[in-house]
């Protein structure tokens, strides 16, 4: 049994993690095991004041997110698994620095070589890699979804799973990714929709996985919503690990204490609580990653 009096005993997930050398790294890290962290998904944080301009370059970046990941393993008791992509963000910048085509090129290459590093066990998915959150007109818009439609099919053909970097748009970006997904045949499953948000119900995540950022209102919206849910969702703070924006955008404890807060949820409303954490935190990133080794 892992959910005992009321109390989820079982592994606990954050499926959207940043960690920093130059930020609280491994304390930010240790914190998260101290409160019942088990597993961390990290995600590679591109460093915005020094951007990669070779594949050279990204592949240092890439050995660096691994090597935090080996040593929190080592130093935190923690599981870790990995995902690499090129951030959006970096694309948009990049084109005004390097050019819409070599940024094209770059970040092409740069998914190439994250799906090389999950071809290797080093890393289990491609992202966050998507549109930019911010607006930037309709024509740089229109050519970040040209650039996600050739990544979703490299990816498609590797058989990775992507997080996914969007725009706030509720249900009109899901239901554009999700058209995006099905025109190149990738699967809606494996596009997870990070920094999601509390309404899982299929008619407004369109099927994709959404990895709900759980701020301190989503536990009614995750409990209002989950009885129209398929597939499944998975939880996440979207750690940022900056200095200069110290617990952004959720803090390191967040998740553990918040698997708490939605037992007792569940358990009020007479649903079957053990079987959803279950699979929040073991099942689904089993079938999205892999098992862990």
């Amino acid at each position: 049994m892992t959910l005992v009096d009321g109390q989820w005993n079982g592994p606990i997930l954050d499926n959207h993690f940043h960690l920093d050398r130059v930020g609280r790294y491994l304390d930010a890290a240790a914190d998260f095991q101290r409160v019942g962290g088990t597993d961390l998904v990290l995600v590679h944080k591109p460093d915005f004041d020094n951007l990669p301009n070779s594949v050279e370059e990204i592949r240092q970046a890439y050995e660096n997110t691994v090597a935090m990941a080996k040593q929190v393993r080592l130093e935190c008791d923690l599981r870790v698994r990995v995902v690499l992509g090129p951030h959006p963000a970096a694309w948009v910048h990049q084109c005004a620095s390097l050019g819409v085509e070599e940024s094209n090129d770059l970040h092409l290459q740069a998914v190439e070589l994250a799906i090389e590093f999950c071809e290797e066990n080093l890393a289990v998915g491609v992202g966050e890699i998507g549109r930019p959150h911010w607006d930037v007109g309709d024509e740089v818009f229109n050519r970040a979804d040209e650039v996600l439609i050739e990544m979703l099919s490299m990816c498609k053909k590797a058989n990775v799973p992507v997080q996914l970097h969007l725009d706030a748009n509720g249900e009109k970006t899901n239901r554009e990714i999700a058209k995006i997904c099905d025109h190149v045949g990738f699967p809606r499953f494996g596009a997870i929709h990070h920094h999601a948000e509390a309404n899982i119900s299929k008619k407004f995540t369109h099927g994709l996985t959404s990895s709900v950022v759980v701020g301190r209102d989503s536990i009614k919206d995750i409990s209002d919503s989950i009885w129209q849910n398929e597939g499944g969702f998975l939880m996440e703070t979207d750690y940022m690990d900056d200095p200069r924006r110290p617990g952004a955008v959720l803090g390191p404890k967040t998740v553990p204490r918040r698997t708490q807060t939605l037992a007792t949820s569940l358990i009020g409303r007479g649903l079957d609580a053990e079987a959803v954490l279950r699979a929040v935190h073991i099942d689904l990133p089993e079938a999205l990653y892999g098992e862990y080794e």
